[in-house]
């Protein structure tokens, strides 16, 4: 199978480029969640880094200090579903759309 054949075949896969169920699903539940709720996880993790820094537990604060960074991006990510929804459509309580 050359490189064309694999191109037509992924674009008849999908033509629509729509997300499939569990990913519709997942951001219809995550949604819901307020924005701030990931902000305050990522400022928890750092003083719970913070914390086990001081307590000598290096390996443990290491771990821990790394959870901010994926908070934050599924915040973003979160905000992004909010104000644009999904596949593009603007959802309920969003306030963007295509401009």
């Amino acid at each position: 199978m050359d490189v064309s054949n694999v191109k037509e075949a992924a674009d008849n896969y999908n033509p629509e480029h729509r997300e499939g169920p569990v990913a519709r699903t997942i951001e219809e539940y995550t949604a819901k969640l307020p924005s701030d709720l990931f902000l305050w996880a990522a400022l928890g993790s750092m003083a719970v880094s913070a914390t086990l820094k001081i307590m000598k537990k290096d390996d443990e604060a290491l771990f821990v200090g790394q959870w901010p960074a994926p908070f934050l991006l599924l915040g973003l990510y979160n905000k992004v579903v909010k104000v644009k929804g999904h596949e593009g459509e603007k959802t309920d309580g969003s306030r963007g759309g295509s401009r």
